[in-house]
């Protein structure tokens, strides 16, 4: 499990707000070509909320291209990359993520 720095991730009441260089990086694209896939619709996002003895975690999964990549917030802020769910389980629309520059 790779450990990840803990803002990679941030939950604001606009959304949550994503790291672009750890996601482009991990589809292998420029954060130009993460920004236009956005735009275009072509990267989905899923967000599960745990319920029960998972109260309190988060799975971010994030799809493009064929390829997903999924993020775990533990109930102590930890964040990792964890394995995605099954490509059957529906993605949320594109616009309810913003990405997080952190090259400003």
């Amino acid at each position: 499990m790779k450990t990840l720095p803990l803002n990679s991730i941030q939950s604001r009441e606009s959304g949550i707000i994503v790291d672009s260089d750890l996601l482009a990086s991990f589809f292998d694209i420029s954060v130009t070509s993460l920004r236009d896939a956005m735009h275009a619709g072509n990267l989905s996002t899923l967000v599960e909320i745990g319920e029960g003895e998972d109260s309190g975690r988060t799975r971010l999964t994030f799809r493009y291209s064929g390829k997903q990549f999924s993020l775990m917030r533990e109930k102590d802020d930890q964040l990792y990359q964890t394995a995605p769910p099954s490509p059957n389980v529906r993605a949320i629309k594109p616009s309810l993520m913003q990405l997080l520059d952190t090259r400003k």
